[in-house]
């Protein structure tokens, strides 16, 4: 794919990085507010912000189609306005999840009727969303998972079961839910696609998880007997529904997350040469490969972007970046030596145990490796759908 900027792209991206410019400034503290690791911060300012993007109608790029309060745009426009929000450090996305894998999943099989009523508060910023796939012992092979939801007297969906992992569920206003309906089905037949509103007191109960940073943007989410509004794609379709989700995930936002890390791996090299680690050739030789690797990754990402259907595209991309993330957060606290276990200076016994940037990248990036797919999980698509490999064994 021959992939470049022309002058309309220009022309949009001075539009954009005047727009976030301006509104950054009227939020003063917001900037580099709620990145992995820190989903807690600032998190009312960061509601808002949500809001103000949908104002400006900056949510809804992606979008194959327009008319529901967002601007469509090209896919270079996609990249330019995702690479300009990574670089002036606008905050976290809580709305990324309605925005990026909803929609697109409602575009492709949903209803005329769902559509109109679940995309405008996502372009607003209005309503936001989480993702409930995983279970405990439903993780990577999510086609065992055992929440079921069945009809009640006046035939709506009421879901019972439990979902773990779940991004931003304290946050959301709804979940999409993937449940067995077809009892005594096995795999990934027999499921549904839900729409559930969160808002359901006595049958929904959100139980965050602590994790090694101290923040809690993952949860555990209970239901008993959750009214369901919704199903996409018909009853039984949920297999197929949620598999197109998943090959929404990774995309435009792949490369505005490698202008993040590009700003993380800056840090690491300014540590470097701060400390005098640089000097050490090992660790010099490592600084060179992570920086060519980043390239790598970028190139990659532009190649394959709006291309040819390639079923193994993004988990190369998710090998690639998970394992390149923990390596820097590894590199990380080798450059400060023994300084980067201390804490800080006025920490007091018994007090909350706070972390700097660098300890908090490389406490989250252990995960990497594991959430949105682990690798054995990525290595096995590969093997299966791309080299034409014998399946694995259930």
């Amino acid at each position: 794919m021959e992939f470049g900027f022309g002058d309309e792209d220009e022309t949009f991206r001075s539009e954009a990085r005047a727009w976030l410019a301006e509104h950054i400034r009227a939020h003063p503290g917001i900037a580099g507010r709620g990145g992995p690791g820190s989903e807690h911060e600032a998190a009312g300012e960061r509601r808002a912000w949500e809001k103000e993007l949908g104002s400006g109608g900056w949510i809804g790029l992606g979008w194959r189609e327009g008319g529901y309060g967002n601007r469509v745009a090209t896919l270079t426009q996609q990249v330019v306005w995702a690479e300009e929000y990574a670089r002036v450090r606008a905050p976290g996305r809580y709305g990324h999840i309605g925005e990026n894998l909803l929609a697109p999943t409602l575009l492709a099989h949903g209803t005329r009727e769902q559509r109109q009523r679940y995309l405008p508060p996502i372009a607003r910023g209005e309503e936001l969303w989480c993702q409930g796939y995983s279970e405990p012992g439903a993780g990577s092979d999510l086609a065992s998972l055992r929440t079921s939801a069945a009809r009640d007297g006046d035939g709506r969906w009421r879901v019972s079961g439990q979902k773990v992992w779940t991004s931003l569920a304290h946050q959301a206003d709804w979940c999409f839910v993937l449940a067995r309906t077809e009892p005594g089905s096995r795999r990934h037949h027999g499921l549904s696609f839900l729409l559930v509103p969160m808002d359901q007191p006595g049958h929904i109960d959100v139980r965050p998880i602590q994790q090694l940073t101290g923040t809690s943007e993952f949860n555990e989410v209970f239901f008993d007997g959750a009214v369901a509004a919704d199903v996409v794609g018909g009853e039984g379709n949920g297999w197929r529904v949620a598999m197109g989700l998943l090959g929404f995930e990774r995309g435009v936002s792949t490369l505005a997350q490698q202008v993040g890390f590009q700003e993380e791996l800056n840090t690491v090299v300014r540590d470097a040469v701060a400390s005098g680690a640089v000097r050490d050739p090992v660790l010099a030789d490592r600084l060179v490969r992570l920086w060519a690797e980043l390239r790598t990754m970028r190139w990659n990402a532009l190649r394959t972007l709006g291309g040819a259907e390639d079923a193994g595209a993004p988990s190369v991309a998710k090998l690639l970046w998970g394992g390149w993330h923990q390596r820097l957060g590894e590199l990380a606290l080798r450059v400060r030596g023994a300084a980067a276990a201390a804490g800080p200076h006025d920490w007091a016994p018994g007090a909350p145990y706070q972390l700097d940037e660098q300890q908090r990248l490389f406490l989250f990036s252990r995960a990497d490796t594991i959430y949105g797919g682990s690798d054995e999980i990525q290595r096995t698509i590969i093997a299966e759908r791309v080299l034409g490999l014998p399946r694995e064994a259930l």
